[in-house]
């Protein structure tokens, strides 16, 4: 009798990812059923479309996983990947705003967030420059052209106004510039201007004084600045080690903000208890481990730029949506990769796990280069 062939790529990445994406169908459905009833009346509301981000998104990842070559490591797709992001970014700033803020694209029956595009577009244009150019990769003139590109970018992302996001991607193509060989101390000097530069930025808005001040001396404001992480708190501490069930959550009835999107871990441990929590926390573990395992296997540099790139973004995401909810950080607004509501999240992330899914069944040739 003849085995069944396994497949090519990294099978737990794939069930990990699926895994999540499945509980955050079941979590959007059970922290917002409550509200989409009192305001349009269904309470599939907000799960359909979160179906139906799900649902491209995974048609999209097994595009990647399929194709021959990597066709997004090509100079030229990357560097127009990332130009299409720079315009959608700019565009945004001309549309009506979102809840005081400019982070979509308005479209009728359609509404996308180009700073989700913007974490992998940056990477994989990172990676194909630096491929390109190893030789003279600490040249200044060389590093004016990444710098440059990053400059527009966070700058656009700032003015929607999005602070989290503005950071997360400079921290991002700083690691990926890093792996690529830039040099330490360029970095460190970089990094130091960008702390400045974001330090005086983040004083500049009271909204985002009153999250920093919520975070450090939320409880004796807990009706206000800190009445978010204070609702985030008791529903975790309500769940105990089980939870209350599913489905059973009492945050959710329009005393936490948010919980179908940035605080929606809180429902995850209210209803499912410590062990919930666990489980959400061990399966992004498993992205990690999974993610940097492909990172070290990958068969040119470029590849192992992007796959790390992705892991860590993904990752690092999960992470600081995490702490915010068990209140280790201010809040701001960073969803729960795959779990939280949001179609423009949910399929940049499953995307950029298709590329990390494609990069991981592929062989090197003897050199150690892949052919794109």
């Amino acid at each position: 009798m003849i085995g069944r062939k396994r497949p090519a790529f990294d099978m737990p990445l794939l069930i990990a990812t699926l895994l999540l994406v499945g509980l955050g169908v079941f979590f959007v459905f059970s922290a917002s059923s409550f509200m989409a009833i009192e305001k349009y009346g269904r309470a599939f509301h907000f799960m359909v479309p979160q179906v139906l981000g799900a649902a491209a998104g995974l048609a999209l990842l097994a595009l990647l996983v399929s194709v021959k070559k990597p066709f997004f490591l090509r100079p030229g797709f990357a560097a127009g990947l990332l130009g299409l992001t720079i315009a959608l970014l700019a565009l945004c700033l001309a549309m009506p705003p979102v809840a005081r803020t400019n982070r979509w694209i308005v479209l009728p029956g359609l509404r996308f967030q180009p700073s989700e595009l913007a974490k992998i577009s940056l990477v994989l244009f990172l990676a194909s420059f630096i491929e390109g150019r190893r030789d003279r990769l600490n040249e200044l003139r060389t590093l004016a052209v990444p710098g440059a590109v990053l400059i527009v970018t966070v700058v656009l992302v700032l003015l929607e106004p999005d602070f989290g996001t503005a950071v997360l991607l400079a921290a991002l193509a700083a690691m990926v510039l890093f792996i690529g060989g830039v040099k330490l101390r360029y970095l460190a000097a970089a990094g130091a201007v960008a702390a400045v530069l974001f330090g005086v930025y983040l004083f500049r808005a009271d909204y985002r004084v009153e999250r920093l001040q919520g975070f450090i001396s939320g409880q004796k404001d807990v009706l206000g600045s800190g009445y978010q992480v204070q609702q985030s708190r008791l529903a975790l501490g309500s769940g105990g080690l089980v939870g209350a069930g599913p489905g059973q959550s009492y945050q959710k009835l329009n005393f936490l903000p948010f919980a179908h999107t940035d605080f929606i871990f809180a429902i995850v441990g209210e209803e499912f208890g410590l062990l919930g929590t666990f489980v959400v926390l061990g399966l992004y573990l498993l992205v990690l481990w999974r993610g940097l395992k492909i990172s070290m296997a990958a068969p040119s540099p470029a590849c192992r730029m992007v796959a790390a790139g992705i892991t860590l973004a993904i990752v690092a995401q999960a992470l600081m949506n995490m702490s915010i909810v068990l209140g280790l950080g201010p809040a701001k607004g960073a969803p729960l990769p795959l779990v939280s509501y949001g179609r423009s999240s949910l399929v940049c992330t499953l995307a950029a796990i298709g590329v990390l899914l494609h990069i991981s069944q592929k062989k090197g040739d003897a050199g150690g280069t892949v052919r794109i």
